[in-house]
């Protein structure tokens, strides 16, 4: 398994340098700004946004009636670790076999090759598949803003083609894994290599990064901008080795979603001032076997929020945007 997580970090990590056109990853999230247009978000045109216009095509006016809302609909802003947004779930015979078929191209869509795997290991020990969750379509795809929503136990994930501006993600995404055991956990590997950033640190900036206070609430995700007021130590106060192990960092916690959300994160982040912006914080409560692998962490910026709960089991919410005025 170990040798797995490396050999897929070192793909990730090339392809991350590979996106940004050979620059290094630290020009790219750093202060400097790059030419405008070099990054590109999710498109109408993509592949899970082009099944989405498909999935609502084919739906009937009854079926619309029960899973369609206005673009700004409440319904669309609402974020959970465990709620179902509508009251069909796949797996129902409210949905077609091509409707299903089309709701799995869309998931394969939003997620990577390794993502897509990782998750549905944690749909079926969570759910039993996906046949539990459900999904939601707010505003009319193929005519103007829209948003494809699926959430369940554990997992709520977006497709907007790019329709809220500057909100990687079309908006706050969730995901997680109920085993308490946290080596057993599909995302335990996300606090390994998270963990090492605060492996690298020395005693007096170690003393900085770990929180000893109440651990923030996990909903609490809100953007704050620049008047922030973030946990933690500042990347800005790392060493160059340091802050490319928080690049690093960035790469593999985006693996598993697709290129295109990729690239929006790193062109807001990149917008705000880079990665030096970023405060990474580890919380003393919540280690799980006193093992000093801090099991509950929050990586935070004027646009970016990750805040990752591993214990007793994960529940991660992240949200990544401008600061709406």
């Amino acid at each position: 398994m170990a040798q797995s997580t490396n050999n897929r970090s070192q793909v990730d990590r090339r392809a991350f340098v590979k996106a940004i056109g050979g620059v290094s990853a630290l020009a790219a999230l750093g202060g400097g700004r790059l030419s405008a247009g070099l990054f590109a978000g999710p498109s109408p045109s993509s592949a899970a946004e082009t099944a989405v216009t498909e999935f609502y095509k084919t739906l009937s006016e009854s079926q619309k009636g029960q899973i369609c809302f206005g673009f700004n609909h409440q319904l669309r802003n609402r974020i959970n670790a465990n709620w179902n947004i509508t009251k069909p779930e796949i797996g129902d015979d409210f949905y077609t076999d091509k409707q299903r078929q089309l709701i799995e191209q869309i998931f394969r869509g939003m997620t990577s090759e390794d993502g897509y795997k990782t998750l549905k290991h944690q749909m079926a020990d969570d759910s039993g598949s996906i046949n539990s969750y459900s999904v939601a379509v707010f505003g009319e795809p193929g005519n103007g803003d829209f948003e494809f929503e699926l959430t369940g136990r554990h997992l709520t994930l977006r497709a907007d083609g790019n329709s809220v501006d500057k909100a990687a993600f079309g908006g706050p995404i969730v995901y997680g894994h109920g085993i308490e055991e946290p080596k057993e956990n599909v995302f335990y590997n996300q606090t390994v290599q998270t963990n090492k950033v605060f492996q690298a640190l020395d005693a007096a900036q170690a003393e900085k990064a770990l929180v000893k206070t109440k651990i923030p609430a996990e909903t609490a995700v809100q953007i704050q901008g620049e008047g922030g007021n973030f946990p933690g130590i500042s990347v800005a106060d790392l060493t160059s080795d340091q802050k490319v192990l928080v690049e690093e960092t960035l790469s593999f916690l985006l693996a598993p979603f697709r290129e295109e959300d990729r690239a929006e994160v790193m062109e807001i982040v990149k917008e705000s001032g880079g990665v030096e912006k970023l405060n990474m914080a580890f919380f003393q409560n919540g280690d799980l076997g006193s093992d000093k692998v801090w099991d509950v962490w929050r990586v935070e910026g004027p646009s970016f929020v990750w805040h990752f709960r591993g214990a007793p089991h994960v529940h991660a919410y992240i949200n990544i945007g401008h600061k709406k005025a």
